[in-house]
């Protein structure tokens, strides 16, 4: 009994390591790519958001294929296939000459971690003991928030300090060391009967979709939207007030509070549910934004990175643990590339769209309204999922 409600294993580790090396590269890629797209190619700021956008796009597509084939391939096979693409197309970066390629190379690139990170979080649920999965998942998604705040900050750094080609060379190492590690993981039996009954000939799109994910989804998309507007555009916000050194550490103010957080909201979310977790989560995202708004001094900026670290960390970790929760066990895999194809959309439609929305009205009026579309998801998380949850935890305790 103690082994299975072990949490703490090798192969818990070295899965949570790889998504780790993957995430990083990837978000060293999104803060520099607007930047550099705009500097070196002369493109407008649309265009330039959607050098980043169109990454998250080609992930967004792949995500319910890898999702429906994972069991049938294997999910050791198709992550490894995953991280060869990944690195094999890191290296066209160093030759790609127009715009245009550019913009396919980005396209195609995103399959590649779609279909890595669909492996990597399914992965990761037959390693985490189920009494466990609030605390589990949130542990695991450290991983990915982890790499949301040193990924920026070394991208920032290098790109400003350096130039692109290192940050290039330096995100490649992080493939190739990513990839050497994958190998080490022990995958356990798989029940061939469970496989079977997803191989159906016909096609249905409950093949490709998990439909009990699609309720909290909603949720996702809107964070991943609003997650966006920091991602694709802190940097030239903070060019415009003067906090560009600032700027540089608001990530690492965002991990470190979020890892403090973890073991608190993860061992809450098991004991209590998931409605205090949720609801405290979304408050706190929201008085972040509002003082993101309206920062004017370095220290109100981190105190934003802090709280937005907080709230939308342990948001992602929990609205996932209710996605794997309300799957069949044989569709984790399914609920897994649907809950990200939901966050991913949200996170890649968010620098094109608001690229055009950002020439009439400005940063702080920007964050204002992100602000209140996270007011929005507290009501529509009530809607979807938490009056339900709450109603199922009150006929469980009175019985």
């Amino acid at each position: 009994m103690q082994q299975e409600s072990k949490l703490w294993t090798s192969n818990f580790i070295i899965i949570s390591l790889t998504n780790f090396l993957l995430f990083n590269a990837f978000y060293m890629l999104m803060v520099t790519l607007t930047t550099y797209t705009s500097s070196h190619f002369q493109a407008s700021q649309s265009v330039a958001g959607l050098a980043s956008s169109i990454f998250v796009l080609g992930a967004v597509l792949i995500r319910p294929i890898a999702g429906k084939i994972i069991n049938q391939v294997g999910k050791k096979k198709l992550l490894v296939f995953g991280l060869v693409m990944f690195f094999g197309f890191m290296i066209f970066y160093f030759v790609v000459d127009s715009l245009v390629l550019l913009l396919i190379l980005r396209f195609i690139h995103g399959f590649s971690f779609g279909i890595s990170t669909t492996a990597t979080n399914t992965i990761v649920a037959d390693f985490v003991p189920i009494t466990r999965r609030g605390e589990g998942l949130g542990y695991f998604a450290t991983s990915t928030n982890l790499a949301a705040a040193i990924g920026p900050f070394f991208g920032l750094f290098i790109s400003q300090r350096y130039n692109m080609l290192i940050l290039f060379i330096f995100t490649l190492l992080l493939a190739t060391i990513s990839l050497l590690i994958s190998f080490f993981i022990k995958m356990p039996l798989v029940e061939l009967s469970a496989v079977k009954k997803q191989m159906k000939s016909k096609f249905q799109l409950t093949d490709y979709i998990e439909k009990t994910t699609l309720p909290i989804g909603v949720v996702v998309l809107l964070i991943g939207f609003v997650y966006s507007s920091i991602l694709s555009f802190l940097t030239q916000y903070a060019t415009e007030i003067n906090l560009v050194n600032a700027a540089s550490f608001f990530f690492i103010f965002y991990a470190i509070c979020l890892i403090l957080s973890r073991p608190f909201s993860g061992k809450m979310y098991d004991l209590k549910g998931e409605n205090p977790v949720i609801y405290a989560s979304l408050i706190i995202f929201t008085v972040g934004m509002l003082i993101f708004s309206q920062t004017n001094s370095a220290i109100t900026l981190l105190l934003a990175g802090a709280l937005i670290g907080i709230g939308c960390g342990t948001i992602q970790s929990s609205t996932q643990a209710i996605a794997i929760s309300k799957a069949p066990k044989e569709r984790i895999g399914l609920a897994t590339s649907t809950f990200f194809v939901c966050f991913d959309f949200g996170i890649g439609v968010g620098p094109f769209l608001l690229g055009f929305i950002l020439p009439l009205m400005g940063f702080r009026q920007l964050y204002l309204i992100m602000a209140g579309i996270l007011i929005l998801c507290i009501a529509i998380y009530y809607l979807v999922h938490g009056k339900s949850a709450n109603q199922a935890r009150n006929f469980t305790s009175e019985n």
